[in-house]
């Protein structure tokens, strides 16, 4: 063995214990001492022994085995002899037993052992063995991390979204397979007594297909009734069980499987229970069990938010049901026809309303106002108004004095939640007359005075006028009564639609004479068509543009037993030859 022939050698660490000094090393009979000739001895350290190659060579972190041109082990290095012990010096590499030598790295006795071949001057060869075992275990551990973390790093973008609690737990447990398991089932908590749950199971290698179902609260497995309370079961055997007697587990019926059930956190109790199983080749252990709860908190955190939203979104819906404007209720001798259009549609709600009341003696108590603001606030404002006055219309009928009523109940209103609200307001009561006609008496609170559709076909503007309500305490109200005659329709109308901004330079307002010029020639349509002109014609003229809260009412004098159809064209005027034609048949 030359100088040449022990050339790359990697020097140890100094891990390794010393050898003792009285151990001869294994060379065969032929091979020579140790201090041959052939190597050069090393540089002298001052007046101490050069070592010679061989004890330097005993200390290599790998193990070294020397072959001659016949394959037999001439020499086995001690760190070799404790990764190999089958290798013995004097017999061929062959006969110990060893072939996956050859292909590098190989598990020998419960160790990783990594293998290369060096050749050597004689057609003689060096292998060189290193035990790989900790270096592969923290390679794999790191690969295990990176994709445990890359794998919640998804789970948290996906489940960032959904916000609705269904497609939220359908893409938990789709997002649950294969990874966590072949088969993913979560059970949301018990509400109304039924408990909702969704499942993904995944065969080969399709997509995983996700279903649903609920079952009764007192139908769940043990199991799940102990995770919704918060307890982790941990016995793997009757949890499968379990699973298949509920219809959980077809693809693993009749297979040995492993199970987890881990609960999902929510903010006081469980928000639901998330069960994986796959088949016993893979059981869980302590790591997978620790990416299930990782996964499970992610999971719990995105479904306790999705229900949270359904919740306050339900408040919502109610809240903005009890806040939009109400059709008025059906009276004899009158036709109503609305339009109503907020300034924020995606609230649905705003600061217009309008309505009616019947009253005993077979009037209607009609209204149509504005309050001050926009959005919610100005919402409830309006709620509060409407509510004074299904109140108040019992108590007085008049208009004037139910509108002074009204200014005094929103006046004590404001001042007790310190608001500095007001309103302006029609307010006015319809009686049928016998011919078919109606009487109208209006009250004005500082809103815009009304139009009357005559028969024919002059458009008039009712002079009534009248201060806010809910800013001074005894208001001056307008008063004027109005006669309508069959067929004839007065016209409300919120600032909405007078002040909207549009038109060709989309600054300039609707105002009050192209509002007129709308409506005239309209005295035959129905009141609920004449109503929908008015909003169309304002959001034509708008165009894209931001708006205020818009609102029409729109009341119609009708013969007895005349319909209240809501149709939403007008009836056109018969010509003179269409008259004659009719008198002829």
């Amino acid at each position: 063995m030359t100088a040449s022939d022990v050339r790359d050698i990697d020097p140890g660490d100094g891990r390794l214990p010393t050898p003792s000094t009285t151990r001869s090393p294994a060379w065969s009979a032929d091979v020579p001492p140790r201090s041959s000739a052939a190597l050069p001895p090393l540089a002298p350290d001052r007046d101490l022994a050069a070592p010679d190659w061989f004890e330097v060579v005993e200390h290599f972190r790998e193990g070294l085995i020397v072959c001659d041109a016949d394959g037999v082990v001439r020499h086995v290095s001690p760190m070799a002899e404790r990764l190999l012990p089958e290798v013995t010096s004097g017999e061929t590499l062959d006969a110990a037993g060893v072939p996956e030598m050859a292909e590098g790295d190989f598990t020998h006795r419960g160790r990783r052992l990594s293998a290369r071949q060096v050749p050597l001057s004689g057609a003689r060869c060096c292998w060189y063995v290193e035990d790989v075992t900790d270096r592969v275990s923290g390679a794999d551990a790191l690969l295990a991390e990176r994709a445990r973390s890359t794998f919640l790093a998804v789970v948290g973008d996906k489940l960032g979204n959904p916000l609705h609690p269904d497609r939220a737990a359908a893409a938990v447990v789709r997002l649950a397979v294969p990874t966590l398991g072949e088969v993913a089932v979560l059970v949301l908590a018990p509400r109304g007594g039924r408990a909702r749950w969704w499942r993904a199971s995944r065969t080969d290698d399709e997509a995983p297909t996700v279903d649903s179902g609920t079952l009764a609260g007192g139908d769940l497995p043990a199991a799940i009734a102990d995770g919704l309370t918060g307890v982790e079961p941990h016995a793997v055997d009757w949890l499968v069980e379990q699973a298949v007697d509920a219809g959980w587990l077809p693809a693993l019926a009749g297979t040995e499987s492993a199970a987890r059930v881990v609960p999902l956190p929510g903010r006081d109790a469980p928000v639901g229970v998330l069960l994986v199983a796959r088949r016993a080749t893979r059981w869980y252990d302590d790591a997978d069990v620790d990416l299930i709860r990782a996964f499970a908190a992610r999971a719990g955190a995105a479904l306790t938010t999705a229900l949270l939203y359904r919740d306050q979104a339900e408040v919502a819906d109610t809240l903005q049901a009890s806040l939009l404007p109400v059709e008025p209720a059906e009276a004899a001798g009158v036709q109503w026809g609305t339009a109503y259009r907020p300034a924020q549609a995606g609230l649905r709600i705003g600061g217009d309303f309008y309505g009616s009341h019947r009253l005993a003696d077979g009037g209607s108590v009609f209204f149509l106002g504005d309050v001050s603001g926009k959005g919610v606030e100005a919402a409830v404002f309006t709620g509060q108004l409407r509510q004074c006055l299904q109140a108040l219309h019992r108590l007085e009928s008049h208009p004037g004095r139910l509108l002074r009523l009204l200014n005094d109940a929103l006046l004590e209103t404001t001042q007790a939640h310190g608001q500095g609200r007001f309103a302006t307001i029609v307010l006015g009561v319809a009686r049928p007359q016998r011919d078919g006609g109606l009487t109208l008496t209006m009250a004005g609170g500082g809103h815009l005075p009304p139009l009357v559709l005559r028969t024919s076909g002059e458009v008039e503007s009712v002079p009534l006028r009248g201060m806010l309500i809910g800013v001074v305490p005894d208001p001056r109200v307008g008063e004027v009564t109005v006669r309508l005659a069959p067929g004839e329709t007065c016209l409300l109308y919120s600032d909405g639609v007078t002040e909207a901004r549009g038109g060709r330079r989309g600054d300039e307002q609707f105002g009050t004479e192209r509002l007129v010029a709308a409506v005239t020639g309209c005295q035959r349509m129905p009141a609920p068509a004449l109503a929908e002109r008015v909003e169309q014609v304002t959001c034509d003229w708008l165009g894209h543009g931001d708006h205020d809260d818009i609102a029409v009412l729109a009341l119609r004098a009708t013969a007895p037993g005349g319909r209240g159809s809501r149709h939403l064209h007008s009836v056109p005027e018969l010509t003179d030859t269409a008259q004659q034609g009719e008198t002829d048949a």
